[in-house]
């Protein structure tokens, strides 16, 4: 798959001695530590993290480690539409210039509650024989935030790659998170465009393989999750969250423009629901 297939979200070279912005080795390492993955998986199914696979925004939670539990307004104010990135990046200095740790902050993150049938979703995935499913995380979230909730719920493993913001603890004990990289996509916010990341990952994997996937499967819920789906074919399934923003953009394209989104849409309100269409998929 060439540069071309990416639209609207190519993302362009660098100049020489710049780092490269696109999906590199450098966020590739920072993505996954896993083993090779083996060449035979028939399917490869993506999850977002914050409101899909736990029940409340990362982000969000986070502030519980704050004092009293909230921010101040002079630093909520600095948010701009687009940036939230970089307003995170804000928010964790703050949490550690009032003392806040990162023992604080990974307690806050394994609190959090998964969503309704999400448990039995992962364990459904991880006693699937060894052929049948390769699992990857995308999210707008960060490594730290997610490592924390997979490895308390003993997830971990189940992922074969995780795609999302860096983010490690500096000598001064504060979290630093970097933007995951750079792109055109008009849809997305500027550090990430996931329809980038899965396009180009599965393209990879299949060069690697040989051969396509059986079907591509997609786990979301926010209007960022809406523009990878958009690359998903008419075999491929998206499983949006009801009624959350994937769910409303992706009927919205269906009333506006028939034929847009060719994927299968099976909408969620309990994972439970996303495992009774898996099985019934996996035994065709």
């Amino acid at each position: 798959m060439g540069e071309s297939v990416f639209n609207c979200c190519y993302v362009p070279p660098p100049p020489p001695g710049e780092e490269d912005p696109r999906i590199s080795r450098r966020t590739e390492i920072m993505a996954s530590h896993s083993a090779q993955i083996s060449p035979d998986k028939r399917f490869i199914i993506f999850f977002d993290f914050d409101e899909t696979i736990v029940d409340e925004t990362s982000d969000d939670m986070v502030v519980q480690a704050a004092p009293g539990q909230h921010l101040p307004g002079w630093l909520k104010d600095t948010y701009q539409p687009g940036r939230y990135n970089e307003y995170m990046q804000r928010v964790l200095a703050y949490l550690a210039e009032q003392g806040v740790t990162e023992s604080d902050i990974r307690g806050v993150m394994e609190k959090i509650p998964a969503t309704p049938g999400m448990l039995t979703l992962l364990q459904f995935l991880r006693t699937r024989p060894v052929h049948d499913f390769e699992v990857v995380l995308v999210s707008d979230a960060n490594a730290f935030f997610i490592e924390s909730w997979l490895r308390r719920t003993g997830s971990r493993q189940l992922f074969h790659r995780i795609f999302t913001n860096p983010a490690t603890f500096n000598r001064d004990g504060r979290l630093v998170m970097r933007p995951f990289h750079s792109h055109d996509c008009p849809r997305c916010p500027d550090n990430m465009c996931k329809q980038v990341i899965v396009r180009d990952y599965v393209s990879r994997r299949t060069q690697e393989r040989g051969r396509p996937y059986q079907r591509v499967f997609y786990v979301g819920d926010g209007a960022n999750d809406f523009c990878p789906a958009l690359s998903l074919g008419p075999q491929d399934v998206a499983f949006p969250r009801r009624d959350f923003p994937m769910h409303r953009l992706i009927t919205e394209t269906h009333e506006a423009m028939p034929g847009e989104f060719k994927a299968v849409t099976v909408p969620w309100v309990s994972a439970e629901e996303v495992v009774q269409r898996l099985r019934k998929l996996v035994a065709e």
